[in-house]
Order: C-alpha cells, then structure tokens, then sequence
C-alpha cells in the first residue's frame, strides 16, 4: 500500500509540474492530483519562480461564446474529441495532450493563444456538466461549443457568419497596419 502512494505522489508530482509549466492555476491542480496545497504551492513557485495567481476561477460559460473565444474552444474540443475517441486517452491525459496540440496548431500558424490550460480544463468540465454542447454548423459542416440545449437545427459558426468587429484586437492592429501601407 506504501509503495502505491509513493508511485502515486511521484506520478501527481510529474502531472502538477507539467500542468504547471502550461500555465494551469491552482484550482486546477489540486482538483486533478492528490498532492497538498503546501506542496503545489512550493512546487508552482520553484517551476515558475513566482507564487501563483490569487482569486476564483471565472465560472460562466458565456466566455466560450463570443467569436475569437468559441473558434479556439471548438478547436480545442476537436483535439480532445479526436483523442477520446481515437487515441484511447482518458481523463487528465486527454486534456494535457489535447491542450498540447493546440499550442502546435497556435504555434505553427502563427496564432495568439486565446485558451488557457486553465480554461480549456474548465471547458472540458462545463461539458461533463451538460452546460455545454458541441454544435454542428448548417454551412461548413464544423462542429462549435455551444450552450447546451439550444436549439441548433439552423446553427451557422462564427466562421461562416463572422461579426463585423471579429479580428480587431489590439495584436491584430499593428498588422492590420502593415498591410495597408505597403
């Protein structure tokens, strides 16, 4: 019985500092190891050189919603989707692996990461919930997060119906800016 604690401390160590590492907040790690907070906390500021950030998650599903945020979400939820399904992963495993892939996708085009490893937990936690949905879009046939028993027969994403203000953000704009002067 000894011997399972310990594998288990090392295996929870291993987990929090890679959680850690992508930037996942407290709540997080104590919900997904078994290690104390003392010990989370010591081991978040000897990996980050910095104590952790202060205050309560955002608990409200509208953040995934607006259209930067729900495009990053529903790519997010593809990755995981893909995983279960396909890469007999479970759990915290899924969600670690699916984060990473979509850090590379970020990464490879050239894209602000709008979801945080923190966020993405708390997606795939509001989706065990039943508080959100995976919602086909009636144009391009791509699945989106979605609240949960909202009607979706006529649902069009945020692609194939983009908002006018979509993509002005203050990283966008100095090369909204280059672009036009050349």
């Amino acid at each position: 019985m000894a011997t399972r604690s310990v594998v288990q401390d090392a295996i929870d160590t291993q987990s929090a500092i890679e959680m850690i590492r992508m930037g996942a907040r407290m709540q997080m790690l104590e919900a997904e190891t078994s290690l104390s907070r003392e010990r989370l906390l010591r081991l978040y500021k000897e990996v980050r050189g910095e104590s952790p950030p202060k205050g309560m998650l955002p608990f409200s599903t509208d953040w995934f919603m607006t259209w930067q945020q729900n495009i990053h979400a529903s790519l997010f939820m593809g990755f995981h989707r893909f995983l279960q399904e396909h890469g007999g992963l479970r759990g915290l495993d899924t969600i670690l692996s699916a984060y990473r892939l979509y850090i590379k996708h970020c990464e490879e085009n050239d894209l602000e990461r709008v979801l945080s490893i923190t966020r993405a937990w708390t997606l795939i936690r509001f989706f065990d919930a039943h508080m959100l949905q995976l919602a086909g879009c009636t144009r391009c046939g791509g699945r989106y997060v979605a609240h949960a028993y909202d009607p979706t027969h006529d649902y069009v994403c945020g692609l194939c119906n983009v908002p006018s203000r979509a993509g002005k953000t203050r990283r966008a704009a100095p090369h909204a800016e280059a672009t036009t002067t050349v």
